[in-house]
């Protein structure tokens, strides 16, 4: 697979591609082959309208570039691991990951706002925990790509603010935005979704063991753990969940049982399948 060019499926928003130039990058340095993007536009793409609460959102970002590689049209496919559903498609896994950019959500406000009554966000994670945060808040739906929706926000008047992940802004280069203020929430605050600011690189499995050593070994320990507890749930885009692992410390949050705080130790690494089924059954989640 590495003696020749490689070619790297990847969506064509300006975020999937910067993440994908940031692969590409990273394996002509690794294993000095040619790389070349090909580039799909998802059925999450095109429904750009869709509430993805209601539609559901599995494999709407996905789909396109996994048929990519099972097809053997691509060699690679990039994702944001958030975007991932639990479950991976029969022949395919992920190779490894980038190493992790800040995980944190950026509560995103008009200047003139002190305390929001109305935020944009279709993610029910995020609402239930704004919810936590503002009482009494209102929200609204909003899609389309980051540049959209800081507009949206800040020259539209959609809303009073919105959240976005902080790793997509920075590989973004976006740190400021007329008219708004940002302000990055803290895991015990706001729990990321899974995967959150991990860049996840699929492939064939008969591919995958040769690419494994050149991507980040504690990126894959951490969202391991993660995507765990996300298909012991089987959580979708219907479900307030997010979980995130760091350090010896997973955080997790369900409608059900509201923000917890986890211990990890090595055990728990090395056998995440079993330590998400113990925990949520635990709690009564499963």
């Amino acid at each position: 697979m590495t003696d020749r060019k490689l070619i790297l499926a990847t969506r064509k928003s300006p975020l999937a591609l910067a993440q994908s130039e940031m692969v590409a990058a990273h394996l002509t340095a690794e294993l000095k082959v040619e790389v070349e993007l090909q580039k799909f536009v998802t059925t999450g793409d095109r429904q750009a309208e869709w509430s993805l609460e209601q539609k559901g959102g599995k494999g709407l970002f996905t789909s396109e570039l996994e048929a990519a590689l099972m097809n053997h049209e691509a060699d690679l496919a990039v994702h944001s691991t958030k975007d991932l559903p639990g479950e991976m498609p029969e022949g395919l896994m992920i190779a490894g990951y980038l190493p992790r950019a800040d995980a944190r959500d950026v509560l995103v406000l008009r200047d003139d706002v002190e305390t929001p009554t109305k935020l944009a966000t279709g993610s029910p994670r995020r609402r239930w925990q704004l919810q936590m945060l503002f009482p009494n808040i209102e929200f609204c739906e909003i899609r389309g790509n980051v540049d959209t929706r800081l507009n949206k926000i800040a020259n539209d008047h959609l809303a009073d603010g919105t959240v976005l992940a902080a790793a997509g802004l920075s590989r973004l280069g976006i740190s400021t935005w007329p008219g708004l203020v940002f302000q990055r929430l803290e895991q015990g605050q706001m729990v990321p979704a899974v995967g959150q600011g991990a860049i996840a690189i699929q492939t064939r499995i008969e591919d995958a063991a040769q690419l494994a050593p050149i991507f980040d070994a504690e990126t894959a320990r951490n969202v391991r753990v993660e995507r765990a507890f996300q298909s012991a749930l089987g959580a979708g885009c219907h479900t307030a969940f997010g979980a995130h692992a760091i350090d010896d410390t997973l955080f997790l949050f369900h409608e059900n049982v509201g923000l917890r705080t986890l211990p990890l130790d090595e055990t728990d690494f090395n056998a995440p399948a079993d330590t998400a089924q113990r925990v949520l059954k635990r709690w009564g989640l499963i």
